[in-house]
Parts: C-alpha cells; sequence; structure tokens
C-alpha cells in the first residue's frame, strides 16, 4: 500500500525532480498482490457481461415477403396506375439521328432545345452580324432564333433545288463530334461529305491534287453507265456544286478556294464569325452539337427530298439536269470513231469480196 501511494502522488513529483533507474521504474510499476477472491470476480463479471451481450447481438430473420409484396403491389397499380398527370417527353437530343427532322420540322422551340440561340461573349462579336443578334443577357449575345429559322428554310431550299437537278453537294464538318453529323446528312441527301482536314488546292489546283480519283458516271436514275472509263480516267476532277460548311472558322481555305471558283457555300454564322465568307449565311451557334445536327439534319432531309422529285421525274420521262459538255464532248468523239471503224470495216470488206 505505501508503494501504491507513492506512485499516485508523489510520480509526478519524482519523475520531474530527477530521472529514474529502470530498475526504479519496474518497482515502482509493480502492483500488489489482489486476493483471491477479487482476481475470481473480475474475469467472471466480464465473461458473463460477453455471454449477455452475444446474445443480445443476434439479428432477427424476416420472414421472406417479397412474392407477398409484389402482389400487392400490382393489385394497388391497378387501381391507382391511372391516376395524376401525364409526363411526356418532348425533346431528346438522340432523336435528331434517330428521327432527322425535316424543313418543316424547324421550330423556334427546336431550335432553342437544341441551343441555338447561344452565341459569344459581346467582346468577341464581329459587327457584320448586328442583324442577327436578339439582345444581350450576361454579357453574352442572344441569336434571334426568328432569323434562324427563315436562313435555315432558305438553305433546305437551296439544298434542295441543287440535288433535284443532280448537282454534287459537299457536307464538310472538321470539329471533333462533326463525323456523325455530316456522314448522315450526306447519306440522306445522296452527297459527300468531308470530316478531316481541308487539303488545300482540292478545288484550285485539283488537276494535280485529285488525278486519279474514282468517279463513275450515272444516268438519270443514278445507275452506273458502262463504256465511260477511258472518260473516267482521262477527265478533270469533279467540283462540287454546293459547300456546307458547319464550322467556317477553321475552313477559310476552303471557303476561299469556292469563291475563287464561283461554287455558291452555306455555312454555319455564330456571332464571332464573318458573314461575307459563305454565299448562304445561317445564324446559329456553331459550337453546339446538338445545333449543327438538327441542321446537318434538316439540309439533309431536304436534299433527300429533291433527290426523291429527280429519281419521280425520271421515271415519268422528265429529266431535270443537262449532260455535261465534256460528256457530251466524249460522246460525239465516241460516235465518231464509231463511225470511221464502221467505214474502214465496211471498206475492207468491199475489197475482200471484189478480189
Amino acid at each position: 500500500m505505501i508503494i501504491r501511494e507513492l506512485r499516485l502522488c508523489q510520480a509526478r513529483r519524482a519523475l520531474v525532480t530527477a530521472p529514474l533507474r529502470q530498475s526504479c521504474l519496474r518497482a515502482l510499476t509493480t502492483q500488489t498482490n489482489v486476493p483471491n477472491t477479487q482476481k475470481s470476480e473480475i474475469p467472471s463479471i466480464f465473461t458473463s457481461n460477453a455471454r449477455s451481450s452475444s446474445n443480445t447481438r443476434k439479428r432477427r430473420v424476416d420472414p421472406d415477403k417479397m412474392v407477398e409484396n409484389y402482389h400487392m403491389a400490382t393489385e394497388l397499380k391497378k387501381h391507382i396506375g391511372k391516376v395524376g398527370a401525364t409526363v411526356k417527353k418532348v425533346y431528346r437530343p438522340a432523336n435528331v439521328f434517330l428521327y432527322p427532322p425535316g424543313p418543316k420540322d424547324v421550330t423556334l422551340e427546336l431550335l432553342m432545345a437544341s441551343q441555338a440561340h447561344m452565341g459569344h461573349h459581346t467582346s468577341l462579336w464581329n459587327p457584320a452580324n448586328a442583324r442577327y443578334i436578339f439582345g444581350i443577357r450576361q454579357g453574352i449575345h442572344i441569336i434571334s432564333l426568328e432569323e434562324t429559322a427563315a436562313h435555315l428554310r432558305r438553305a433546305a431550299r437551296v439544298v434542295e433545288e441543287i440535288a433535284y437537278r443532280g448537282g454534287i453537294i459537299l457536307f464538310a464538318g472538321t470539329r471533333p463530334g462533326h463525323m456523325q453529323i455530316v456522314t448522315q446528312a450526306a447519306q440522306l441527301a445522296g452527297a459527300c461529305h468531308l470530316f478531316s482536314k481541308w487539303t488545300p488546292g482540292s478545288i484550285t489546283n485539283g488537276e494535280v491534287i485529285l488525278r486519279g480519283m474514282p468517279a463513275t458516271v450515272v444516268d438519270e436514275h443514278d445507275k452506273p453507265v458502262e463504256g465511260y472509263e477511258k472518260f473516267v480516267t482521262e477527265s478533270r476532277p469533279l467540283v462540287p456544286d454546293l459547300v456546307v460548311c458547319l464550322n467556317p472558322l477553321e475552313n477559310y481555305v476552303l471557303l476561299h478556294e469556292c469563291a475563287l471558283a464561283n461554287v455558291p457555300t452555306i455555312g454555319v454564322i455564330d456571332t464571332n464569325a464573318e458573314p461575307t465568307w459563305v454565299t448562304y449565311a445561317i445564324p446559329a451557334n456553331d459550337d453546339s452539337l446538338r445545333c449543327l445536327a438538327v441542321i446537318g439534319s434538316v439540309l439533309g432531309r431536304a436534299g433527300e427530298s429533291g433527290k426523291k422529285r429527280r429519281l419521280e421525274d425520271a421515271k415519268q420521262g422528265t429529266v431535270a439536269w443537262e449532260t455535261p459538255i465534256e460528256v457530251q464532248k466524249f460522246m460525239a468523239e465516241e460516235r465518231a470513231n464509231a463511225a470511221r471503224e464502221a467505214e474502214r470495216i465496211a471498206a475492207i470488206n468491199k475489197a475482200q469480196s471484189a478480189a
């Protein structure tokens, strides 16, 4: 008991005044013998508590009522299933590719849902686009959707008429995410597409850059015609009759070459772009893939309708386009060569018969 009192009362003072040896510390930490009665009582208390706690902590197992709850929910749904409002999803971004809209489906609600009205910051605007801007909100120019719808319908009309007359249409979009848009639009309109970098000089110097590119000659029913292999290999590369550009800022070289070759162009013009670069401008947000998907689908549907009109008229004997001058010259030369060959063969046969 003396050692215990010394440890409890004088331990702090003894440790502070002078350091103690290891043997002294061992002597201070030893305890006096505890009576056997206390030793036996302490473990018994802990063991009894552990046993009681283990019995109370057993998890209750509830009966499985999954089938019963399912039938109950089914019966409840029969009674209250038709109660409440019917919620319909008006706009889904994936529907632009599953069900491409046409020129008749262009509405202000569709354009707003596709974020076509969002322009750039006021510090980045081009004053030439002032006629397309509706206002300013939080430092951002808002494009007038009425102007967008009107210009989009006009561009769709141009695409439809060029497709009706058998023209070559090129859909170009070189930003990430434009590949699916331009390929679907070209597939609908029966046109060409470009989603990689434009090769400079493909129009102005196409005779050198595009030499030997494959081409086909088709009739009024869009079926390949045989006998023009020589013409295809020796003819000049084709030049598109219309170019639809989704990002004019990155394709200035393409638009410049189209202007030099008198090729009409259609471009999506944002508030920071130059509208005079293209022939037919569509004021809209060129950074939104939803907006570009809507515009590409509308123009693709317009080309599809023009192509259908041309094929229907061709079945009735009406051809809306004329044979190119180069093809006419090639056909005239082939006919002249065939006539000379027939005359030569006739002369040979006549000489053999006279002999």
